[in-house]
């Protein structure tokens, strides 16, 4: 009897991870309304003042970096976020230690390689580090964690340009499951942004 037991919970829990949806309802950390896409780099090439220039082109940046698609991966707490308004993670999962869950139930049971119906897929699929959480931040206290060494894992300028703009889990942004919203923009156009703020020094918004 208890070996049929343990064989339901895990035919339920399988089920879960296979046929569960999302609600859709408005985000909560979402980019400004109607932002659908990105400004090009071209577009600020007129700002001749090299600090506002930068505020410029992280706001930019900002509509991705506050989009669910990042901040779900990025929450406050041990649990990630999921769907379009930042429901807490169903099944029930938590960080782990490296942040890919805890050892009797890793991201990897139901995050595969690949999208899979409902279930965004990605071969490294993980958490963000603890120290990185942007969930319930403003756009200028997520710039100074970025910026930090000491919270973003140790990558200086030229890493982070290359984590922006090349990065296969970031790039799962913009190819999220047909039921969830892309973040604004793709990948190209945000590394581009995103370099050349670091390129006009680096100016973070006031907290």
């Amino acid at each position: 009897m208890r070996r049929y037991l343990v064989y339901g919970a895990l035919a339920a829990f399988v089920l879960s991870c296979a046929q569960r949806t999302t609600p859709t309802a408005g985000p909560v950390s979402a980019a400004p309304a109607g932002a659908s896409g990105l400004r090009p780099l071209a577009a600020f090439e007129k700002i001749e003042d090299d600090e506002q220039r930068a505020l410029a082109l992280f706001a930019e940046v900002g509509k991705v970096l506050l989009h669910p698609r990042c901040v779900n991966c990025h929450p406050n707490t041990e649990r990630p976020l999921q769907g379009e308004n930042g429901l807490p993670h169903q099944p029930l999962v938590i960080r782990g230690e490296d942040g890919h869950g805890a050892p009797a139930l890793r991201c990897q049971s139901c995050h595969g390689a690949e999208n899979f119906e409902n279930v965004p897929g990605n071969p490294k699929w993980h958490l963000a580090p603890a120290s990185m959480a942007w969930e319930g931040k403003s756009l200028g206290a997520i710039c100074e964690q970025i910026m930090d060494e000491d919270r973003n894992g140790g990558m200086d300028h030229e890493e982070l340009k290359k984590h922006m703009a090349e990065d296969p889990l970031v790039a799962y942004g913009w190819n999220p499951p047909a039921h969830l919203e892309p973040a604004p923009g793709d990948q190209r156009t945000v590394g581009a942004l995103f370099a050349a703020w670091i390129d006009a020094g680096a100016h973070c918004p006031t907290p």
